[in-house]
C-alpha cells in the first residue's frame, strides 16, 4: 500500500432535484416526512500521472424530460476545476441509468468502464418492463452500445484494478450490474459508493433506495461499501446533499458546487 499513488476525489454537482419528499427515497418510510432534496453528482479522481472521470451525469434532453434542474452540464462542472472533457481517456461508469451515463458525446476520446452484466441488464429482457427501464434512457444505452462496437467499452466481470489506486467493485442490487468505486487517498481508502446507496440515511438505517433490482443484493451490498472503505466515513454515497455540507469545498468560489472527498468530512453536525 505504502508505494500506491494517492489521488485527489472532487465531487462535482450538476444537477437538482429541490421538491423531493423524504418518502420518495426509502423502501421502509419514517413516519416523519418532508423535503429530502436530491443532489447529482460526477466524480472526478486526480493523480500525478492521471484523472479518471467516474460517470457522466445527464444533459438538457433528460433534465427537460425528468423535471430535474440542470445546473450546468457534466462537463462545465468539470471545468470548473481545470478538466477538459475531451482530455479523459477513462471514465467509469458506475451503471447505466440515464443519471449517470448521459452527455458521452463530451468526452469523445475516453474508454468507458462497465459491469458485463450492466450491459446485459440495459439492453435484455428486464427492459421489456416500464417500471424496471424508467430509470434508463434508452439513447444512453442505444449510444453505449455504439461504443461497444466503437471499441471504446471495457468490461469487468466483478472487480478489478483500473490503474495502481484506484479499482471497481460489483455491488448489484440497485441494478444488476452496478458498480462501486475505491480511490487510495491521503487520508485512506475512499469508496464512491455511488447508486450503492443515495443517501447516507440508505445505509445506516439499512432501507434502500426504492428503485432497486433486488432488494437482498442492495442491503448485501451495503457490506461491499464497508468492506472496500476504511471507515463509514470513507464511504461517499452518491445523492445526499450533505456531501457538500460534511466535505471541504475545493475553492472557496467552488463552495457548495463542489467538494474534495479525499480530505476529512467533518460528520458531527
Amino acid at each position: 500500500m505504502n508505494n500506491l499513488p494517492t489521488y485527489e476525489i472532487y465531487a462535482l454537482r450538476y444537477a437538482v432535484m429541490e421538491n423531493r419528499q423524504a418518502r420518495e427515497n426509502f423502501i421502509a418510510h419514517d413516519i416523519h416526512d418532508g423535503l429530502m432534496p436530491l443532489d447529482y453528482f460526477v466524480w472526478a479522481i486526480i493523480g500525478a500521472d492521471r484523472t479518471i472521470v467516474v460517470d457522466t451525469g445527464f444533459g438538457e434532453r433528460e433534465a427537460a424530460a425528468r423535471g430535474r434542474d440542470l445546473l450546468r452540464t457534466p462537463r462545465a462542472a468539470l471545468a470548473t476545476i481545470g478538466i477538459d472533457s475531451h482530455d479523459i481517456k477513462d471514465v467509469i461508469i458506475t451503471h447505466l441509468h440515464y443519471d449517470h451515463a448521459g452527455t458521452t458525446e463530451d468526452f469523445p476520446n475516453a474508454h468507458f468502464h462497465l459491469q458485463d452484466l450492466e450491459m446485459q441488464f440495459a439492453t435484455g429482457r428486464h427492459m421489456r418492463h416500464g417500471i424496471m427501464r424508467y430509470a434508463f434512457a434508452v439513447e444512453d444505452v442505444v449510444n453505449f452500445v455504439r461504443h461497444v462496437y466503437d471499441q471504446r467499452v471495457e468490461f469487468h466481470d466483478g472487480d478489478a484494478e483500473i490503474a495502481p489506486g484506484i479499482s471497481v467493485h460489483y455491488v448489484g442490487g440497485h441494478t444488476m450490474g452496478l458498480q462501486c468505486v475505491r480511490v487510495h487517498t491521503g487520508r485512506g481508502w475512499v469508496v464512491l459508493a455511488s447508486d450503492a446507496s443515495h443517501y447516507y440515511d440508505n445505509m445506516l438505517k439499512a432501507s434502500p433506495f426504492p428503485i432497486v433490482f433486488d432488494v437482498s443484493q442492495m442491503l448485501e451490498g451495503y457490506d461491499v461499501l464497508r468492506k472496500w472503505a476504511d471507515s463509514d466515513d470513507h464511504i461517499v454515497p452518491g445523492h445526499d446533499p450533505l456531501v457538500l455540507k460534511y466535505y471541504p469545498a475545493a475553492t472557496p468560489e467552488l463552495a457548495g458546487e463542489v467538494a474534495r472527498l479525499d480530505l476529512t468530512p467533518k460528520t458531527d453536525g
